[in-house]
């Protein structure tokens, strides 16, 4: 019996993040499509790809039409990149003649005929090379030559019969400066990658890429965010949740404050998410802080992702209530990061929140807080999708999620920007309310999935001393609206000055 023959091992990009978009890589022997306007990282992805056929000890060989070799290889050395053996460069230029105006409206020296010598020379530099991976910049120079729809696609048909001959994994760059409607290349090619770039209003530009096709073989489809940082382009495929599972023991976790942990039905289930809500100073960021503080003491590995607060603010005032996060820092079980909501896209963040669980082992996860990832979003309509997908895969790898969202208003009636309570298993509620002369905060529970919790109010206090939660406010109606009415006399249930 004959086996089915094996598939052959497919070329990696070199690029974190796009192989494992590509399954693996591309499919060597074939000619691929790279396309995006000017500036999305066309050639430093081009770049990679030959750098990482050199490593595995196959040739490669970029033909420059738009730049010179000098300007190529100044590009490649920013990134700490030396174009050596393995990567050859050949600069195709124009004859001298069309250099001179004299020259430029000759007969001799035709579209045609120009057309004709830019191939054979593309050919003659293949064929000196040998090379097993091949980058042509750009399709643009191309598509000039050939003035019409017709000849440019007979001379891109007969470019990839002549590649398909040599054995070759060919990555062609289109800029897209000549005619961005033309899909041309679109069905000749065996994939086809697409990079694009948005230009927020405020902050830094966003990238993106799309696998618009790829003949014969899976890959995650839809935009994945990308970066062009030192070293290369960074690529942070899209979450999909259902594809990491893991078995885990749904223990309970404590807060260290008895009373918390009472109204919480005795705390919070691993591989749960709970969202805090309220007004802004209610005490969201330091109830969180102190889930993560508690998890860092029990020996287990904690991070705090800020968005809305400066974290030199946030250490010093978490130390005057007696909690050194500098010291969990140092002792390894706690990681703390400022995000720069203007700076960082959305699938950055992901990768960032994925590193820590997926390489450093926390379980416990704290995001404070969610306006500065809606800052985030340039599409803030799919905010909760992102939010769903990463909830839901922290969720599965057993880490416990702390979310906090401030309100708009002080007292009465309050509006959350985003609403994401239907995806928190555990809502805890924060509100400020007036009794007898003095501006107070209370807490409750408005919801929580696994197993049961008290319906009642307490007070909440933060002072010198930390947290401290008090006896259920059974004696007041209308505290969550901010106005309670004394239903009967209940000063003995509020938490005295210390």
């Amino acid at each position: 019996m004959t086996g089915k023959p094996q598939p052959s091992p497919k070329a990696r990009t070199g690029v974190a993040g796009l192989d494992d978009i590509l399954i693996g890589g591309l499919s060597p022997g074939h000619v691929y499509l790279l396309e995006g306007s000017p500036g999305t990282g066309k050639t430093t992805i081009a770049l990679q790809f030959l750098l990482e056929g050199a490593k595995a000890g196959e040739a490669g060989l970029y033909i420059t039409m738009s730049e010179t070799e000098q300007e190529l290889r100044e590009g490649a050395a920013s990134h700490g990149w030396a174009l050596g053996d393995g990567v050859q460069v050949f600069e195709l230029v124009p004859p001298e003649n069309l250099l001179d105006d004299e020259h430029q409206q000759s007969l001799l020296y035709s579209s045609d005929l120009e057309l004709g010598e830019t191939t054979k020379a593309v050919f003659e530099a293949i064929d000196r090379a040998k090379p097993v991976r091949i980058v042509i910049d750009s399709l643009s120079e191309i598509r000039l030559l050939a003035q019409s729809s017709l000849r440019y696609r007979r001379q891109i048909l007969a470019m990839k019969h002549y590649f398909a001959k040599q054995g070759a994994t060919v990555l062609m760059l289109d800029d897209l400066t000549t005619d961005a409607n033309d899909k041309t290349v679109h069905s000749l090619a065996h994939g086809v990658i697409r990079l694009e770039e948005l230009t927020p209003t405020y902050g830094a530009e966003r990238r993106r890429l799309r696998v618009i096709k790829y003949r014969g073989q899976s890959f995650r489809g839809g935009f994945h965010d990308f970066i062009i940082a030192e070293g290369g382009v960074q690529v942070f495929p899209r979450l999909i949740s259902s594809e990491h599972r893991t078995g885990f023991a749904r223990n309970v976790l404590t807060s260290g404050i008895g009373e918390l942990d009472a109204l919480l039905g005795g705390g919070i289930e691993q591989g749960s998410s709970t969202l805090v809500v309220g007004p802004s100073g209610s005490g969201k960021s330091l109830l969180t802080v102190q889930f993560a503080v508690a998890a860092a003491l029990r020996g287990e590995k904690a991070a705090l992702f800020i968005f809305d607060e400066e974290l030199g603010l946030l250490i010093d005032r978490t130390k005057l209530m007696g909690i050194d996060l500098q010291a969990l820092c140092a002792s390894g079980n706690l990681f703390i990061e400022q995000v720069d909501a203007a700076e960082l896209s959305p699938g950055e963040f992901t990768d960032r929140v994925r590193a820590r669980v997926d390489r450093s082992g926390v379980k416990t996860v704290v995001v404070d807080g969610l306006n500065g990832y809606q800052a985030a979003m340039p599409e803030e309509q799919f905010l909760t999708l992102h939010i769903h997908e990463l909830l839901q895969y922290l969720n599965r790898q057993g880490a416990s999620t702390f979310l906090t969202v401030a309100q708009h208003g002080l007292v009465g009636d309050m509006k959350s920007p985003v609403d994401v309570t239907y995806l928190a298993d555990t809502v805890i509620l924060l509100r400020y309310f007036e009794a007898y002369g003095q501006v107070r905060r209370a807490i409750s529970i408005i919801k929580k999935r696994f197993g049961s919790h008290e319906n009642t109010i307490r007070e909440i206090r933060i002072d010198s001393r930390g947290i401290a939660v008090g006896e259920p406010l059974t004696g007041f109606q209308g505290v969550l609206r901010g106005t309670p009415v004394f239903a009967s006399h209940d000063r003995d249930r509020l938490l005295e000055d210390r």
